[in-house]
């Protein structure tokens, strides 16, 4: 079984827990889809300063 530390009482749980039976935080869950966007946007942002400097 996985395990994963929560950031807020440094316990081990389980990968797949969304609350730390401990201390109640609660882990986020970043998707991949968020991470092309973020992407996508750093793309077209490097595109755009090479444009205008030329």
């Amino acid at each position: 079984m996985k395990k994963k530390e929560c950031p807020s009482c440094a316990m081990e749980v389980d990968v797949k827990t969304r609350t730390c039976p401990i201390c109640g935080y609660e882990f986020t869950t970043s998707s991949s889809s968020l991470r092309w966007v973020a992407l996508l946007l750093a793309l077209l942002f490097i595109i755009y300063i090479i444009i205008s400097i030329f």
